[in-house]
């Protein structure tokens, strides 16, 4: 555990037990199951066969109605399993990405959900840190938060320990310096509560794949009750019996509902949100998931991104005596350097950034004396300014006052009162430095009297005294990461804080294209939309990034069509992490508002994941595809096999009943949001440019192939039985023909629509075990029905010839295979066009 640095030893595992509060702010698991149930009945399919067997019991045949009944609950179990693993996926999710917060425990600093918080706690918050609840502070740093959620007031309010000014409130943001506050409301009782029931009350946006989705179900719907009522009428006017009219009419309305589609979605989306968690990214919300697969623009920070974010102190320039001092210099010198001794009173008193944590080890290390603990802090100026700096004043009881300032070189020399010739001498030592790839910072002292402080840090008198060069070295494996982003036709921006030289450095040790060209902050905002839009494309490196240039060009990229993710860690990254299409937040260094403005967190920090993100949502996205399109090339052929024959005035019309549609259903289900959403990602995913977010399932480009597979099944289905109609066979014989072809094109279909570009022998090669289970107990009831007189009873089949059933499967065949000599030519004219799959790419399958 860390050690408490702070006074103050909370309290102990037995007082947090006493003073929890019995109360659960959960929906039970009792009342999840309860409303899972509800809508489940209230599904439109259910209601159809509960009044399918309805109808078979007035007309008296009680075993097709008990086997509808048994159906219905079987169905019913699978969608509200479906459902049920997708909610079980998102509230695991939700517990992943709760709020954390820190506090002091029985003398230990530890880290807890901001639900286990109980009255009396001591919470620790720093800069960047959203409270966790509304309490009194008892330690403090120069601590102020902005409370515009609750006042409505952008501004800065400062904090301290003095009575008139020590209240503090859950939600606001910690905008600079440190405290420690007592616990005195937390959840319900807060501040901030009411605002909290408000935001749970508006309803999240759908995603936009959803709406269209949930559209297309809609106007099927439509022309479910229109048909609905069209045979109902014809079969009526032909046959004089009403129930058995209905019941056509029944069986017609269930094949055209393709409610699998929106369960479907739900399934894809939820369980990709739980298998991003697995690979180290939390998604907080199913849009994400969407837009992922979408991406053509990644903006990254540079520190804590594409390297370790050690920031090890590996040299010193003495301004004084113009010599630069390696780190091993520094280590074996008697004498603590001054530069790196005011370095560290210009930190914070209890540092968390790494540069501020490396001078304030080297102090304790060297310094012959440790007056830390001497000396209190009695004003300070937060990192501000561009390019940034801060300021820290400590005095002892004697009087005795240490003024240092660290922060960008450029800004330490304007502030420190020098001449040209002066700057141009310390500006040649920091291109030296910058060229090694090391982040340099300037550090200045000053003098003064009194206690009316100037209102800006910049006023001070300030003698600049030298420069501290830190050296964060390249991710061992960021330059493999940034290919497979370029691969993938990702474009990759470095939107970074840091000068332009040690960037540019960095980012050609990593292999990042084009990184000789930089442009800085300031001059993004001197230059107008059109310059802009321009600079987007041309830039690939922006250094010395402020909050206001950072938002600049992510707008401009989204107006210039692209789909952008964005890093990011600090304060000063949110309104960018906000405003991008996907904000990515880091896990261990991000501050708690750069996760809450983001739509997904990566836990380690390691970009690499975001590679693995990219790639599953492109396998969502795909196989959400391919099983929307299996879904309608199999409504299509049932569809028309029950309207068919009625329009057309064939000798048998009624070939298909309820019972046959459930059995289809039974198939069906799974297969498109069990079977589909667990196939691998194709070999070419992460080698073709970004699909367009526009795009849509539903336009006649997406669907044209699905409506062809399905009418050319319906040809094959449909022309055998005729062929036996025409013979004088059965109505049994006729119906057993047709739905043993359509078993059989359906199990062709879901092996040939694994993929519509690679041949069948390629696909067979995935590993997906639920393919060739779903396709056994298929095949295995379709052959039971058959042959099984019990079932074949309900069914209404006869059994049929080997030869009859060899007919059916050839037919089944015939119906599919033609697709692969479509996906022949397809790749054929890849090859010609010079875009032939790399054997590399195949490993990517794994995923």
């Amino acid at each position: 555990m860390p050690k408490n640095p702070f006074p103050f030893h909370g309290l102990s595992t037995k007082e947090v037990t006493e003073r929890k509060k019995d109360v659960s702010h959960k929906v039970s698991e009792q009342n999840e199951l309860l409303i899972l149930l509800k809508d489940t009945v209230f599904e439109p399919v259910f209601i159809l066969l509960i009044a399918s067997a309805g109808v078979y019991l007035l007309l008296g045949e009680l075993s097709e109605a008990i086997f509808l009944l048994s159906a219905v609950i079987l169905v019913s179990a699978i969608s509200f399993f479906q459902t049920y693993r997708s909610r079980k996926a998102l509230s695991l999710l939700e517990v992943l990405t709760a709020t954390k917060t820190k506090v002091i425990r029985d003398d230990e600093v530890i880290e807890i959900n901001s639900e286990e918080i109980v009255n009396g706690d001591y919470l620790i918050s720093e800069e960047g840190t959203l409270l966790a609840a509304d309490g009194l502070i008892v330690h403090s740093n120069d601590f102020a938060v902005n409370e515009a959620m609750l006042t409505g007031e952008s501004l800065a309010v400062h904090k301290n320990t003095k009575k008139e000014n020590n209240v503090v409130y859950q939600g606001t943001l910690a905008i600079s310096g440190l405290a420690v506050y007592e616990v005195t409301a937390t959840g319900a009782e807060s501040r901030a509560a009411k605002l909290a029931a408000l935001a749970k009350d508006i309803k999240t946006e759908k995603p936009p794949l959803y709406k269209q989705i949930l559209s297309f179900v809609k106007a099927m719907t439509i022309v479910g009750l229109v048909c609905f009522i069209i045979v109902l009428a014809i079969n009526y006017y032909q046959t004089k019996q009403f129930l058995e009219s209905l019941l056509s009419a029944l069986t017609l309305a269930m094949s055209i509902l393709p409610e699998e589609i929106p369960v479907a979605f739900t399934t894809f989306m939820a369980l990709g949100a739980w298998k991003l968690s697995k690979t180290g990214i939390l998604v907080k919300g199913l849009n994400t998931v969407e837009t992922l697969g979408a991406s053509t623009v990644i903006c990254i920070d540079k520190t804590g991104t594409i390297t370790e974010n050690r920031m090890e102190l590996s040299a010193v320039f003495v301004y004084k005596t113009g010599e630069t001092l390696t780190e091993s210099d520094l280590r074996t010198q008697s004498t603590l350097n001054e530069v790196i001794e005011f370095g560290m009173w210009a930190s914070e008193p209890v540092p968390f950034d790494p540069m501020e944590i490396s001078l304030h080890e080297f102090y304790k290390n060297q310094a012959s004396k440790d007056e830390r603990k001497e000396y209190s802090m009695i004003h300070e100026y937060p990192l501000g300014g561009q390019p940034p700096m801060m300021t820290h004043l400590f005095e002892n009881k004697l009087g005795n006052r240490i003024i240092a300032a660290k922060g960008a070189a450029e800004q330490m020399m304007n502030v420190s009162g020098l001449t040209k010739d002066e700057k141009e001498k310390i500006s040649k030592k920091i291109i030296e430095l910058a060229s090694s790839g090391y982040r340099i910072l300037g550090v200045a002292i000053a003098q003064f009297e009194g206690n009316s402080f100037p209102t800006n840090q910049q006023d001070f008198e300030f003698n600049f005294i030298g420069l501290l060069a830190f050296y964060d070295p390249p991710k061992h494996n960021i330059e493999h990461v940034f290919n497979q982003f370029y691969n993938a036709g990702i474009a990759v921006k470095i939107i970074t804080g840091d000068n332009a030289l040690t960037t540019s450095t960095i980012a050609k040790q990593c292999g990042f294209r084009n990184a000789e060209k930089t442009i800085d902050g300031t001059d993004l905002l001197n230059m107008s939309d059109e310059e802009l839009i321009k600079v987007a494309n041309d830039y690939n490196i922006f250094t010395r990034m402020f909050p206001e240039a950072k938002l600049r060009i992510i707008e401009t990229l989204k107006k210039n069509g692209e789909v952008v993710a964005m890093t990011g860690d600090g304060v000063n990254d949110s309104l960018a992490l906000k405003s991008a299409h996907i904000g990515i937040a880091m896990g261990k260094k991000g501050s708690e508002v750069a996760r809450q403005a983001s739509s997904l967190v990566l836990i380690d920090d390691d970009l690499s994941h975001m590679v693995e993100a990219i790639a599953i949502g492109r396998r969502i996205y795909e196989n959400l595809k391919k099983a929307i399109q299996y879904i309608i090339s199999i409504h299509i052929p049932i569809i028309l096999i029950v309207t068919v024959p009625l329009l057309l005035f064939w000798k048998y019309t009624n070939i298909f009943t309820p019972v046959h549609v459930i059995f289809l259903e039974l198939i069906m289900g799974p297969t498109c949001s069990i079977i589909f959403e667990n196939e691998p990602i194709e070999p070419d995913s992460m080698n073709k440019s970004p699909r367009k977010l526009s795009s849509s399932f539903f336009s006649f480009h997406e669907l044209s192939m699905s409506i062809i597979q399905g009418i050319i099944i319906t040809a094959f289905c449909l022309g055998l039985g005729y062929y036996y109609m025409q013979n004088e066979h059965s109505i049994a014989e006729v119906r057993t023909i047709i739905y043993s072809t359509l078993i059989f094109s359906n199990s062709f279909l879901t092996l040939s629509n694994r993929s519509f570009y690679f041949s069948i022998l390629t696909t067979i090669q995935y590993k997906n075990i639920l393919i060739p289970l779903m396709l056994s107990i298929s095949l295995l009831i379709l052959l039971l029905s058959i042959y099984f007189t019990p079932l074949q009873n309900i069914f209404q089949f006869v059994p049929l010839e080997a030869i009859d059933l060899t007919f059916c499967l050839i037919a089944g065949f015939a119906s599919i295979m033609w697709v692969e000599i479509f996906k022949l030519i397809k790749r054929r004219i890849a090859i010609h066009n010079n875009q032939p799959l790399k054997k590399s790419d195949t490993d990517h399958a794994i995923v």
